[in-house]
């Protein structure tokens, strides 16, 4: 077992008013702290899903684990093969290497805190995705930029029946 200890100094502290925003109904993803600001610990956000929202599709990665925190609402979460619907406060963290997506339940809302440790530098992926959203560049250029974020898509016959 090896052991990653972060470098880093100062307390993070993300005022909920200064942290950037992208996207707003029926998807918003808060930026919060990115890799860079805890010494590679973890980067995390705060996606809002409205009603029936998807929030990723299923991808996977292959050097750190997600965690999922239901702050409001309820969401259907894939991991590996099974879908886990959570509720408000529930915690769900899908190791290295398991595919896995999220979406608000049908006739649901919901809000998450979702966090990837050790971190990665994701803002940018965040981004991307919007200029994706907003017509500014291919929702293929996603593919290009796989290995940079270590976020690989892949089917999942389970999510798309579900």
């Amino acid at each position: 077992m090896s052991l990653f200890v972060p470098k880093f100094d100062d307390s993070v502290v993300v005022r909920d008013a200064e942290a950037e925003t992208l996207g707003g109904d029926p998807v918003a993803v808060k930026l919060l702290a990115d890799s860079s600001a805890s010494g590679g610990a973890l980067s995390t956000v705060r996606v809002t899903l409205g009603q029936g929202a998807d929030g990723a599709k299923p991808h996977l990665h292959r050097n750190s684990a997600e965690m999922f925190f239901l702050l409001d609402g309820e969401a259907q979460l894939l991991s590996g093969d099974d879908i886990v619907t959570a509720e408000r406060g529930d915690l769900v963290i899908v190791p290295p290497g398991r595919p896995h997506a999220f979406a608000a339940a049908p006739g649901s809302t919901a809000d998450l805190l979702i966090v990837i440790t050790p971190g990665v530098e994701r803002f940018e992926y965040f981004r991307h995705l919007q200029r994706i959203r907003l017509g500014e560049v291919g929702p293929e250029s996603i593919l290009e930029v796989q290995e940079l974020y270590d976020n690989h898509f892949l089917p999942s016959p389970a999510w798309e029946s579900r």
